[in-house]
């Protein structure tokens, strides 16, 4: 084999002490941002200048089974896309956790059931798992999870699992406020909008069920798929539905069907007042504009802190912690 060919050989921590003229247990304190130890600026400089030049970097598996556990919180990747709101949020959590240190690993689990994703995130021995819901997880799945050493397991849903700390999102709550909003601007028969995306039932069966649950609404429940043709096939047969309100399940499906019935010479909110939620900003831009549910959430460093408390002081002892809150935004639409 020629020495072209040969694999280069991969620089060690003691390479890094070599350079820097330091022991390998400076190098480990500085590289891995050990704040227990006191290390001078100069010698903190040092090593990491010669890690730099070496292409060194520590390797997390050796570091993991040095500390007995890693710092990796893993998040599984969404099965359903996900509107601006949810997104920065979700963004927001990753830079928190970011900043306390953890490593946030996203892990697509599309088209695993809950003993099978439980199995494959375990692989990576998480010292937490984030599950957003949308794969059912059992107390055995999540005991399955904290064998393979995550200190914290944290469901974010309508519901928590025994076991697991839960994160509660009450999607009923904006159903009923936006229904109960329309039934005070004395509208009765209430058509609310359920996406036909698959995935998207976690949050629009709470919604529809939130709707139903407020007196003097009249709920029918109107399928639409996020697309102009079927936007406009609703509107084209709205006047059959004797309906004069909607609740159009989110900002975005709002806006597209609050465009097919003008353009199908319904007037907003004459022939019907259309409701969204979100409160997402070129809502505020539309002619009329959009009245809609604004979500209040929780920051991601709140978040975050949560974890980071979870895998600190690791406790059977499971809390429930209920994020969100739903303001109604009155505006033109309605």
């Amino acid at each position: 084999m020629s020495q072209s060919s040969k694999s280069p050989n991969v620089p060690t921590s003691a390479d890094v002490a070599r350079l820097a003229g330091v022991s390998r247990a400076t190098v480990s304190y500085v590289l891995n941002n050990a704040a227990a130890v006191r290390i001078s600026e100069p010698t903190r400089r040092k090593v990491r200048e010669a890690a730099e030049e070496l292409g060194y970097v520590p390797h997390a598996a050796a570091r993991s089974l040095r500390a007995g556990h890693t710092r990796i919180v893993l998040l599984p990747t969404s099965h359903v896309p996900v509107g601006p709101l949810y997104s920065a949020f979700l963004n927001e959590l990753q830079w928190a956790l970011r900043r306390l240190d953890y490593t946030v690993v996203q892990y697509g689990s599309l088209g695993l059931n809950g003993d099978e994703a439980a199995r494959a995130w375990a692989e990576l021995r998480p010292v937490a798992v984030i599950s957003l819901g949308e794969i059912a997880l059992s107390p055995h799945n999540v005991a399955t999870l904290k064998r393979a050493g995550a200190r914290a397991v944290i469901t974010l849903g309508p519901a928590g699992v025994p076991g697991a700390h839960a994160l509660v999102m009450d999607q009923a709550e904006i159903g009923a406020r936006a229904a109960a909003h329309l039934v005070e601007r004395g509208r009765r028969r209430i058509g609310v909008v359920v996406p036909r995306e698959a995935g998207l039932e976690l949050f629009s069966g709470p919604r529809l069920a939130g709707a139903r649950s407020v007196a003097g609404a009249e709920v029918e429940e109107v399928p639409l798929a996020h697309t102009e043709e079927s936007a406009a096939e609703l509107a084209a047969r709205w006047s059959s539905l004797g309906l004069d309100a909607v609740f159009a399940y989110n900002d975005e499906y709002a806006m597209l069907l609050m465009r097919a019935l003008q353009d199908a010479g319904l007037r907003i909110p004459e022939d019907v007042a259309v409701m969204g939620a979100d409160d997402l900003l070129i809502g505020r831009l539309l002619r009329p504009r959009l009245s809609t549910v604004r979500l209040e959430m929780p920051t991601g460093d709140h978040l975050a802190s949560l974890v980071d408390r979870a895998v600190r002081e690791p406790s059977e002892i499971t809390e429930r912690h209920d994020l969100m809150a739903a303001l109604v935004v009155s505006r033109e639409s309605t």
